[in-house]
This record gives C-alpha cells, sequence and structure tokens, in this order.
C-alpha cells in the first residue's frame, strides 16, 4: 500500500507541476535521468525572464528506499558561454531513516566549450540547513557533474555523477541516499 500511495503521490506532483510550469511559462525544460539505482525526473519553465520554477522526484535504491521531492525558484540565465541559475529549494525526503523537508540553497552551472559549442560541462549542488528543516531532517544536499551534448536546439544528452544524503535526527544519523552515475535526455520548449 506504501508504494501505491508514493506512486500516487508522485504523479499528482508531477502533474501539478508541470500545469504549473505550462501555464505559465515562457519557456521551459523537462529532465529525465537513470542511474544503476535511481531514476530522476524534473520540471522547469521560466515564469518571466530570468525567474524559473520547477520541480522534480527522485527515487532511488541505492542502499536502502528512498524518494526525495523538490520544489525550486531559480534566477537564470543562459547565452552562448554559459548557462547558469541560482536560487531557493525545498526539498522533502521520504526515505527509510528519516522523513523530514526543508528550505535550503544552490544552484547550477555550466560552460559550453568554445571549440565544441555543442558541448557543455558544470554541474549543480543544493544545501539543506538543520536551522529550516522539519521532522527528521536534519540536513541534506545533493550535488551532481555533468557533461552535456546538445542534439538538436531542444533535445540535450548527457552523462554525469551524483550524490545525494540526508541526515537524520532520529538516531540514524547521516546516511548517502543515492550515489553513482547516470545518463539522461532533456528537452527544452
Amino acid at each position: 500500500m506504501k508504494t501505491l500511495a508514493r506512486q500516487f503521490a508522485l504523479a499528482t506532483f508531477a502533474g501539478a507541476l508541470l500545469a504549473t510550469a505550462g501555464a505559465h511559462a515562457a519557456s521551459g525544460s523537462l529532465d529525465l535521468n537513470l542511474g544503476p539505482d535511481a531514476v530522476q525526473f524534473e520540471a522547469n519553465g521560466e515564469l518571466t525572464q530570468g525567474v524559473a520554477l520547477g520541480g522534480g522526484v527522485l527515487h532511488s535504491d541505492y542502499r536502502d528506499d528512498a524518494t526525495v521531492y523538490h520544489a525550486q525558484l531559480l534566477g537564470v540565465q543562459r547565452n552562448r558561454d554559459r548557462d547558469i541559475g541560482v536560487g531557493a529549494r525545498w526539498t522533502h525526503y521520504d526515505t527509510d531513516h528519516g522523513n523530514g523537508g526543508g528550505l535550503g540553497l544552490g544552484g547550477y552551472g555550466y560552460v559550453f566549450l568554445p571549440q565544441m559549442p555543442d558541448v557543455s560541462v558544470g554541474g549543480y549542488g543544493f544545501y539543506t540547513p538543520s536551522v529550516v528543516t522539519s521532522s527528521d531532517l536534519d540536513d541534506g544536499y545533493e550535488v551532481g557533474v555533468r557533461a552535456r551534448y546538445s542534439f538538436t536546439p531542444n533535445m540535450d544528452g548527457y552523462v554525469g555523477l551524483r550524490q545525494a544524503a540526508a541526515d537524520f535526527d532520529n538516531g540514524r544519523g547521516n546516511r548517502t541516499l543515492d550515489r553513482g552515475a547516470q545518463v539522461g535526455v532533456r528537452l527544452s520548449f
């Protein structure tokens, strides 16, 4: 029953996010990546030029069952040299080790290689400190690096590495929730 409830929550969250992004976005993206133990889906849309609203879900069986939801509001800039975003992210952890959420800060940054303009390299990171968390969560983070290739103006493929971890104050301590390689695709519209 717990799996059915999670799938329903995931479908509801993704549907609401897509409806919000589609209704208000000047431009947006859908991102799906897979790893040996994880799947992640994200949707983002610009509310106005330079301000993006988005969210996503990461489900991992890296060591134990963990589902991590997030919603974020970022200031963004993309040109032929770089693609960057900085802002706030609410993250909620639903794991075998504990549950809880919190408000964190972070961003992403990619640079396009001048010799190969279809290739960009960079990474992202978001950290949620204990001062702004709820329930069992003490703090948490997600970091990653990626190399992207633009197959068409509206589609990027990428490979990367990700690590997500959380510290729960219920006596279970710091847990790595996902770690490893990923391959993904991002559609822009």
